[in-house]
């Protein structure tokens, strides 16, 4: 008899990954596609659909042939996915109108101005649990709706379809038979209400977005078709799906209120389970749906730092500081502090729980003893100090009292017990880090019975390290980073190097 295994497909900002999971959350196999992204002037950033396409089937079809190799059977798979990422393609032919616009993009920044002039931003916000940002897809579609030659009319009739990566990658993988989300992602595109479970007509009349483009929203947890024979061989039924923020909190088993995670990978994101009730918008931070299970939804706090791995990334390949980002830690280790110097990463913008579109990105402190270990520190430190700030505006970790950490940047003990200090309280790595693609395996066991709800698959999180605060006092630093958080909101152009 073949033993039962879960496929996890995990599309990524930076790669395309499948991953197949034992039952009891141990990763057997990995597959993983690196992934291009095109820069462009005024903050664009875009990606070709089809190579998101091609680097996940052909992941897919690597670990899923070696599973076969090794005796594994895929119960089901699961779908985790950069969220916010906006494709638009023909119904008829599959072929994208234009290429996928990135979450980091910035060119709706405009319009979303546009909308907080016009006092817009607390009907949103209401409906949503978001702010006017170019980082959600509603701007996002409406500029492919009106640049890309009768896109707009030809979505009028039922023609295209629109999705996030999930959505897109769902189309692909069942032969064009499901067009459909899960309601994580929904509540990511500035479209969907998140109290009514449903796309908000308001809302589709204010971004110019036709109903006929638009997705079925599932449960999380879901009949999501079968993955067609023609494509990995076996027909593997999908049955569940998350935006990989809420994917991540699934892996770390953050199914209790109170319970947070925060995942550092290009970005970093913490999301706080806050249970049924929908959150008040507050204080920059964002409400969004955790998860929607068998129509019960459970809400999220979500705080978003735009850059965390790739400030040291900007560090290595741009500047050239330290010859590999995971030697960061290790050239960081070499001075006491970072000498002064302060590196605020507002490369695109400042996320929650600014929201500062126009912010850029600035270094302080700057002296002739300053050397590249300094400045590499503090672009460690400041990934801290915006977590710090996003706890904060959230009123501090709770009854909880810890935060649960995962993502690349994660295994860095450095900034990981770095983190613990500066926020005061434990911060706890699970023995299995990759729970962005874990939870995407959690919610296909779920949907495939391999699990018989949610208490079963927490007992299989296991902590890896604790990291516990030392008791040193970073006041003075956490008051020179916000005074420098300040200057870069002003554009302030006074000892500072902009980047």
């Amino acid at each position: 008899m073949r033993q039962p295994a879960l496929l996890a497909i995990d599309q990524g900002t930076s790669s395309s990954r499948a991953i197949v999971f034992s039952v009891d959350g141990v990763p057997l196999i990995v597959s993983q596609k690196e992934l291009a992204s095109r820069y462009g002037p005024g903050g664009w950033v875009e990606q070709d659909p089809e190579e998101i396409w091609r680097t996940t089937l052909e992941t897919c079809r690597e670990a899923v042939g070696v599973a076969q190799d090794r005796g594994l059977e895929i119960a089901a798979a699961g779908i985790a996915n950069q969220r916010e990422t906006t494709v638009v393609w023909e119904r008829s032919s599959g072929r994208p109108v234009y290429n996928a616009i990135v979450w980091q993009d910035r060119r709706g920044a405009k319009r979303c101005s546009e909308l907080r002039r016009q006092g817009l931003a607390s009907k949103i916000a209401e409906a949503t649990g978001l702010v006017p940002d170019s980082y959600f897809s509603a701007t996002k579609l409406q500029w492919l709706l009106e640049h890309v030659e009768d896109a707009d009319a030809t979505a009028a009739t039922g023609k295209l379809a629109f999705g996030t990566i999930d959505t897109f990658l769902l189309w692909r993988l069942t032969g064009g038979r499901m067009h459909a989300t899960d309601a994580t992602n929904a509540s990511r595109t500035m479209l969907f209400n998140i109290a009514t479970q449903q796309w908000d007509p308001d809302l589709l009349e204010l971004f110019r977005v036709p109903r006929a483009i638009l997705p079925e929203v599932r449960d999380s947890v879901s009949d999501y078709g079968t993955i067609h024979a023609d494509l990995l061989g076996p027909e593997i039924p999908i049955r569940g799906i998350a935006g990989d923020q809420q994917a991540a909190a699934i892996g770390q088993a953050c199914f209790e209120p109170g319970m947070a995670k925060c995942t550092y990978g290009t970005g970093a994101f913490l999301l706080i389970n806050v249970g049924g009730s929908k959150p008040e918008p507050a204080d920059g931070l964002l409400g969004t749906v955790g998860s929607r299970f068998a129509g019960e939804t459970s809400y999220a706090i979500e705080g978003t730092i735009f850059n965390a791995g790739s400030t040291v990334q900007w560090l290595s390949e741009t500047l050239r500081l330290v010859a590999d980002p995971a030697r960061s830690s290790g050239l960081a280790a070499t001075v006491d502090d970072t000498g002064g110097v302060v590196l605020v990463p507002a490369f695109t913008g400042l996320g929650a729980p600014h929201w500062d579109p126009e912010a850029r990105g600035g270094i302080f402190g700057l002296s002739r003893d300053t050397t590249p270990a300094h400045i590499v520190r503090a672009g460690l430190e400041a990934v801290a100090y915006q977590t710090h700030d996003l706890l904060e505006a959230a009123g501090g970790l709770g009854q909880y009292g810890r935060l649960r950490v995962d993502g690349a940047m994660a295994k860095n003990d450095w900034l990981m017990q770095f983190l613990a200090d500066i926020l005061g309280a434990p911060v706890e790595r699970p023995a299995v880090t990759e729970t962005t693609a874990l939870g995407a395996a959690f919610l296909a066991g779920l949907g495939a019975g391999t699990y018989d709800g949610t208490d079963a698959v927490g007992r299989l999180w296991k902590e890896n390290s604790r990291f516990t605060p030392s008791g040193a006092d970073y006041a003075s630093h956490l008051a020179l980073w916000q005074e420098s958080v300040r200057r870069v909101r002003k554009r302030a152009g006074i000892a500072t190097v902009n980047v």
